[in-house]
């Protein structure tokens, strides 16, 4: 038996495994959404969405994907391992191809677009030229593919390797963490997706997320998770204050000094005499380099 019976669950809640039923639209992620449309639907070129390690761009960018209509967007997502500059002895000939291809996209009323995931991979002064001479495909005064490239924030730094390719960006997207309330709402709409939105979370184990994960997706994700199978092996069904001291120690943190300098005045927290330390801001960053290497 697993915490998914013991609980409910009709699918494990908090996998970091990216899934669009689990999408979760916050107002910062339907607003990057919108600028994303609007970057293809007007193929402004070179649109770009950057946010940190467990932001959740993965996500976003296979919501993007299944968003564009099949009837108006020729649209393909990549995924980066590595960049090559190595060159291509049949680069003519495929650039030819490439182009017939994207001018027949364009006359059956289609637009091509690419997607790029994990584009801080591009890392080459090579590999943005040949991007730079994709976007210089164009046909009656109209570009002929738009791409939209998701990645760590050193892609920008990346991308001043070609600086024509840095000021074609038209469109600049920061996919920044979530707030503590926007945090509670990601449980919550997992906990629904998942099949009982009824398990308890006090008020306290909600602050207490927040702020171990400073609102990163994948780290609520991992922290709620072990708090599930915590609670699963101490057979109850509430997720507490005192179950995530557990957790927290066992993803390594001393809880000698845990970050939580607020935790006191915060009202929702009613004050727990139990946590009385305050963390050191590089102490939690160590810990979360590690979760993220994961």
């Amino acid at each position: 038996m697993s915490y998914l019976n013991f609980f409910g669950f009709n699918t494990e809640p908090f996998s970091n495994v990216a899934m669009g039923k689990f999408y979760y639209n916050s107002p910062r992620h339907a607003k990057a959404l919108a600028k994303l449309a609007y970057a293809v639907d007007s193929m402004k070129g070179l649109a770009l969405l950057v946010g940190n390690i467990g932001a959740g761009k993965t996500t976003l960018a296979r919501r993007f994907l299944d968003s564009l209509p099949e009837d108006k967007y020729e649209a393909a997502l990549i995924v980066m391992v590595h960049s090559s500059d190595e060159p291509s002895h049949d680069k003519l000939r495929l650039l030819g191809q490439l182009y017939e291809r994207l001018v027949f996209i364009r006359k059956s009323g289609k637009k091509a677009v690419v997607l790029v995931d994990e584009a801080q991979m591009l890392q080459t002064r090579e590999i943005m030229e040949e991007f730079r001479g994709l976007l210089n495909l164009e046909i009656e005064e109209a570009k002929l593919i738009s791409f939209v490239f998701f990645g760590l924030p050193e892609i920008d730094q990346n991308l001043k390797l070609d600086e024509p390719l840095a000021q074609r960006v038209a469109i600049r997207v920061s996919l920044e963490a979530m707030d503590q309330k926007e945090t509670e709402e990601y449980i919550r709409h997992r906990l629904t997706v998942a099949g009982n939105s009824a398990i308890t979370f006090t008020k306290e184990a909600f602050f207490i997320i927040y702020k171990y994960s400073h609102g990163v997706p994948r780290l609520i994700n991992t922290m709620c998770d072990n708090a599930f199978l915590e609670s699963f092996l101490l057979k109850k069904k509430e997720i507490n204050e005192e179950l995530l001291a557990g957790v927290i120690e066992d993803l390594g943190l001393d809880m000698k000094s845990p970050r939580l300098s607020g935790f006191f005045d915060n009202p929702a927290t009613g004050g727990k005499e139990e946590l009385t330390q305050a963390a050191e801001k590089d102490e939690i960053d160590l810990l979360f380099q590690g979760l993220e290497a994961n």
